[in-house]
């Protein structure tokens, strides 16, 4: 089959009957016009091929928007950078939620209304410790937030908009609770309750690192620092974890656990895990003296050795939120005053080599949002096995605005993609004594 674009409508020619078939061309604000191939099998017969949906748009959405090959993200319409250095992470949580940034009233009920649910039941202390002591801190977190449809299952009816609310700010607010509990499980430590006196990013920081054997003040450099990563990771379009939400909602789920769905599906290497492979390339790598070595492979195609953080699936350009997370990497480290840290001085090496090197230049191979998030996180002294746990807090409220868009659309249906079947053709059974 053969392509010819018109202005409003796609047409498809099969070349063994010479049938044409027109499909509407469909435009949005911004970004690529899409073809809508709705009734694409009932009118051809056909389905399209489309490993991993790259070249597919499952829904439409007015969330955030990519533009891969300018290095733009926005969310609601505003650039990322605008709003990790001038706005918090509750106040982005608003927009993405609701649309539209709050006023200060707004502001003033919403931040109530997530610092009052912060909390999580008693009882979940007790499935907490049903996990052994060394168990991963995402499969505690799956398990977690998919019980919490037991312990509040006052909020779980998806067509009732006051449960779907209440649902949401739940997930928002308790979200830092549980990976902070998480955490404080693997170390054994005591479980430090939430402060409604602290702000969303401090509280979350007091959580992790208080004991009760004496007084924890919030470094105000890091708590800022915290604000940021949880920004600039707050939603991306329709990823990997993100189509896996709105998959599993599209069912009729309940909201806890289309999210627990999508923190497995985050827990992946290939999609929350990149900045832990940062940090195992950096040790690795081992010394500053051999990086020149590990550069030379890096450029090798023949060597299956990659450098990890440095340029991105999506953005063809620079990654818009690397900018911004590398500006806050060089504050935490300076806040802390840490000097002589082997893999953070193989990180600047590599930071260096890679901003001036023509090979990297020429590949747009910049340092992108994971190289730097794993590195503050090293800085602060949270394991490797907490990084995906810390972009789960982050990414739940695009989870969230994502999933309550998927339930208010009325053109969405329950997801069921196709397949083209390779396998074998009908056959006759045989009794077992003939075979």
């Amino acid at each position: 089959m053969n392509e010819k674009k018109s202005s409003d409508s796609f047409t498809l020619t099969n070349n063994q009957t010479g049938d044409s078939f027109d499909f509407p061309i469909l435009k949005g604000t911004v970004g690529p016009a899409v073809i809508d191939i709705r009734k694409l099998y009932a009118d051809t017969g056909y389905f399209t091929y489309d490993p991993g949906f790259t070249s597919t748009g499952s829904c439409e959405s007015r969330i955030t928007f990519i533009d891969g090959e300018n290095g733009i993200l926005l969310y609601r319409g505003y650039p990322i950078s605008d709003l990790a250095e001038n706005s918090n992470f509750p106040e982005v949580c608003y927009l993405l939620l609701y649309g539209e940034l709050p006023g200060p009233a707004e502001m003033k009920q919403f931040s109530h209304d997530i610092t009052y649910h912060s909390m999580v039941n008693e009882q979940m202390n007790y499935f907490l410790r049903g996990f052994r002591r060394d168990a991963h801190p995402m499969a505690v977190m799956c398990g977690m937030v998919g019980a919490l449809s037991a312990f509040y299952h006052d909020s779980t009816d998806i067509n009732d908009i006051q449960h779907r609310l209440v649902s949401s700010h739940r997930m928002i607010a308790k979200m830092p609770t549980i990976a902070a509990l998480a955490y404080k499980y693997t170390l054994g430590q005591p479980y430090v309750y939430p402060r409604n006196d602290l702000k969303y990013s401090e509280n979350f920081l007091h959580m992790m690192f208080a004991t009760p054997c004496e007084e924890h003040e919030v470094n105000p450099v890091i708590a800022r620092a915290m604000d940021r990563i949880l920004i600039l990771h707050a939603d991306h379009e329709q990823n990997a974890s993100t189509s896996t939400v709105r998959l599993a909602g599209s069912s009729g789920a309940n909201p806890f656990a289309c999210v627990s769905a999508g923190i497995a599906s985050l827990w992946g290497p290939a999609h929350g895990g990149a900045n832990e492979a940062v940090l195992n390339m950096l040790e690795e790598i081992r010394t500053i003296e051999n990086i020149p070595a590990f550069i030379e492979r890096a450029k090798d195609k023949t060597d299956p050795f990659r450098l990890m953080g440095f340029g991105h699936r999506v953005y063809k350009n620079f990654d818009p939120r690397s900018q911004v997370m590398q500006r806050t990497c060089h504050e935490v480290l300076e806040s802390l005053g840490i000097e002589n840290e082997p893999l953070l001085d193989i990180a600047l090496e590599l930071e260096r080599i890679a901003l001036e090197d023509d090979y990297f230049i020429e590949k747009k191979l910049y340092p992108n949002v994971d190289f730097y998030s794993g590195l503050i996180f090293r800085a602060l002294g949270i394991p490797t096995s907490m990084f995906t746990v810390l972009f789960a807090v982050a990414r739940t409220v695009g989870w969230i605005a994502q999933w309550n868009e998927m339930v208010e659309d009325p053109t969405q249906k329950i997801g069921r993609p196709r397949q083209l079947y390779n396998g074998a053709k009908n056959r006759d059974y045989l009794p077992i004594e003939n075979r």
